[in-house]
């Protein structure tokens, strides 16, 4: 499902006029019936629809005037000198009989608050009557009023999830129409969404075809199963590809151990892990996985370049980083892997692989060059060492900058964190919903890793690197869920994943 942004709802606004015929008042008419619907499953007794200056006002009013006859309905109107569309809505409220409700609203069980002060288009701080409506709102939430919110919460910007210092803490149900808003995916702002709703309003889904530049994707699991076909019944273990994995080092053997088991359980037909002989015990438990001891010691270099091509030979996914032995030549190493991989073998990078190609930020795009675009798994520390960006300008807009890391470097971003955000060079990006805070445990990256790995290995079957790679992020989000729901959040650990959530996923899928 399509995540739209402020600009490509109004164009799509624009789109529906001229070509369906539909024009702003009718949509407005069909946005106030489905939160009116909506509203009435919550049983009310009495209804106050917040109302503010422009269009998402007019929404309010709409839907207020429909609810007449069903509960006792008030209006909170923070302007009166309306325009065009919401003027007319609201003189049809009054020619309904409306009633406007006092400055004071209590709140309490059985009270529904309609948050319509602001949409989609917010681009201000909210000031005056607004403000003192969302600090209303907000006061009779915690006196146990329940706030449906149209679009999306009053103080929240619609593209990147930021909030406003006036905004609403937190709607119980957003209401948003035709299709999701980026905003409410995207933190700090998913935070006051609530439960999200889609509603159609009418507008034909052929028309976001017509929408200018690259799309933004919402991750769910009906796509996720598109891509994640039944195995035939004559399939072969080579079908699923062989990773190499190379990870690991004194003291984090434990993270080769997880990488293997983790793409193992995701699918993959071979893992053989390369590492220092030291790390190879870790596999001791996981005898389905293959091992290549690394002579030597210490830093991976230029003397482990030939054996690590020899290994990389027939496979079809390297993963590498988490936990490696780090010195001032793996960043070339890095390279000279990844260039001299054959055109059937994906990558994916993380963790210590991305910290030493930081450290040549200037070389980093050079570095990457490889027949498949690597995958590139930083979370917000590690993205920042490899951009150079401040942590601010990161998290302010993650997703536009998942997507200028995968132009500048030519791979496909993985930008890590609650619902993480992956991003191609040509500009296409998604948001994972899934995922709970329990995942923030020692080595849930690493389970990524693997789970990618086994992913981009597949030979053959639907999807290019850029899909893959979205699915494999819902596969460890969704897995995430699974576990926690069997385990809870505080008792997750990132083997849970792999254990757990990851067979019930399947289960599920029947695959």
């Amino acid at each position: 499902m399509r995540l739209l942004t402020a600009a490509e709802q109004r164009e799509l606004d624009k789109l529906a006029a001229s070509e369906a015929e539909l024009p702003t008042r009718v949509l407005m008419e069909s946005a106030g019936a489905a939160v009116a619907r909506a509203v009435l499953r919550l049983s009310p007794r009495k209804v106050v629809v917040f109302c503010g200056p422009g269009n998402n006002g007019g929404d309010g009013y709409v839907a207020a005037r429909l609810l007449r006859g069903n509960c006792e309905v008030y209006s909170w109107a923070t302007r009166t000198d309306l325009k065009g569309d919401a003027a007319l809505a609201r003189k049809a409220w009054l020619a309904s009989g409306g009633e406007q409700a006092e400055r004071t609203v209590r709140g309490g069980p059985g009270v529904v608050l309609v948050d319509a002060v602001f949409g989609s288009g917010l681009s201000r701080a909210p000031e005056g009557a607004e403000a003192e409506a969302i600090r209303t709102m907000n006061a009779a939430r915690e006196r146990g009023a329940r706030i449906v919110a149209i679009d999306v919460p009053s103080g929240i910007d619609s593209d990147t999830g930021a909030v406003y210092p006036v905004h609403l803490a937190r709607a119980d149900l957003t209401v948003t129409l035709h299709a999701p808003k980026r905003g409410l995916y995207l933190y700090p702002g998913a935070e006051c969404a609530g439960r999200v709703e889609v509603a159609s309003i009418g507008i034909p889904r052929d028309l976001e075809a017509r929408l200018p530049g690259p799309a933004c994707e919402l991750l769910d699991e009906d796509w996720a199963l598109s891509l994640f076909p039944r195995r035939p019944r004559n399939t072969h273990k080579n079908d699923f590809g062989h990773v190499l994995v190379v990870a690991g080092s004194e003291g984090k053997s434990g993270a080769a151990a997880m990488v293997c088991e983790a793409a193992l359980r995701a699918g993959a037909g071979l893992v053989t892990l390369a590492a220092r002989p030291e790390v190879l015990p870790a596999l001791h438990g996981l005898p389905e996985a293959m091992g290549l001891p690394l002579p030597g010691d210490g830093p991976l270099g230029r003397r482990d370049l030939a054996p690590l091509g020899e290994a990389l030979k027939g496979k079809s996914a390297l993963a590498i980083g988490p936990g490696i032995p780090r010195g001032p030549e793996t960043g070339a190493v890095i390279g000279e892997l990844l260039s001299g991989l054959d055109g059937s073998c994906a990558s994916v990078l993380d963790a210590d692989a991305l910290n030493a190609l930081a450290e040549e930020r200037e070389r980093i795009a050079q570095r990457l060059r490889a027949p498949v675009r690597p995958v590139l798994t930083p979370h917000p520390g590690e993205f920042a060492r490899l951009t150079g960006e401040e942590s601010e300008r990161i998290l302010a807009d993650r997703l536009d900058a998942a997507a200028r890391a995968a132009h500048r470097f030519g791979a496909c971003i993985v930008l890590k964190g609650a619902h993480t955000a992956v991003a191609d060079p040509e500009g296409t990006t998604a948001v994972c919903a899934a995922g709970n805070p329990g995942m923030a445990t020692a080595g849930a990256g690493d389970v990524l890793t693997g789970i990618l790995a086994a992913v981009l290995a597949r030979r053959g079957g639907p999807g290019g690197t850029g899909e893959r790679a979205r699915l494999g992020v819902f596969l460890h989000a969704f897995a995430g869920d699974l576990a926690a729901a069997e385990l809870s959040e505080t008792a997750l650990v990132a083997t849970d994943i792999v254990r757990v959530g990851l067979p019930q996923l399947f289960r599920r899928w029947d695959r």
